[in-house]
């Protein structure tokens, strides 16, 4: 019995109450290179299957286990995976371009230059997750948790991570052009070399964040908390940081800013 036939029979026994059909569980499975696109996984238990170069094109992943799943180069294009379980999955060059992850946990996860352009994870946990030179260009993070989250060399041109927590976040040599970061949580981030122009901060807690080398051209610093900040090298050409709070924070000459010391 091939995968669909399986699906078939799972949806029966979901729609009979367990009268017809067979209930398939894919704990554990191998399921390389499988076909199944925009099959209805809702709910599934995937978890710690194998599901390497899977093509899942729009699929229906809503609220699936899929904690410690191998997805390394599979094709996840507009599928729907929001309230997921993805803790400790394997998302290698992953294509997850216009997939939904709005609420999914995906702490711990491997997004190693994996495609998520466009894709929806607001308020999606990501604690901890490696996103080392994925492509997060004009996603949606509002609200999500990237507390610790390894995003060096990360493509994040147009994201909206407002509202988030990237405290300890590391963003060296990320391309933040034109990122919008309002009231984001950048407590203890390194964002050393990072492209930030026409990056938009308003409100942003900096406290300890380190922007050395960081590009700042027009970049909007508004009622920013520039605390312990270091911004040594930095290019704040045409920075506008109207109402923020610098207090022994390193300007780019390498002298240190008191002015809003209390």
């Amino acid at each position: 019995m091939d995968i669909q036939e399986k699906l078939e029979r799972h949806n029966q026994w979901l729609e009979s109450d367990g009268k017809k059909g067979e209930r398939f569980s894919a704990s554990n499975a191998n399921l390389t290179g499988a076909y199944l696109y925009a099959a209805k996984l809702a709910g599934f238990d995937l978890s710690k299957a194998d599901l390497t170069g899977a093509n899942l094109f729009g699929a229906d992943l809503t609220g699936a286990n899929l904690f410690g799943a191998d997805l390394t180069g599979a094709n996840l294009f507009g599928a729907n995976l929001s309230k997921a379980n993805l803790f400790g999955a394997n998302l290698t060059g992953t294509d997850l371009e216009g997939a939904v992850l709005e609420g999914a946990n995906l702490s711990k996860a491997n997004f190693f230059e994996a495609n998520l352009f466009g894709v929806n994870l607001e308020g999606a946990i990501l604690e901890g997750v490696d996103l080392t030179g994925a492509d997060l260009s004009y996603a949606i993070l509002i609200g999500a948790d990237l507390y610790g989250a390894i995003l060096s060399g990360a493509e994040l041109t147009g994201a909206n991570i407002s509202q988030a927590n990237l405290s300890q976040a590391i963003l060296s040599k990320s391309e933040m052009v034109g990122t919008i970061l309002i009231g984001a949580d950048l407590t203890g981030a390194k964002l050393s070399y990072a492209n930030l122009h026409y990056a938009i901060l308003e409100g942003a807690n900096l406290t300890e964040a380190k922007l050395s080398y960081a590009n700042l051209n027009q970049s909007e610093l508004v009622d920013a908390i520039l605390e312990g900040t270091i911004l040594e090298e930095a290019n704040l050409t045409g920075a506008n940081l109207d109402g923020a709070k610098l207090c022994n924070t390193t300007m780019p000459d390498r002298t240190i800013n008191n002015s809003g010391c209390v």
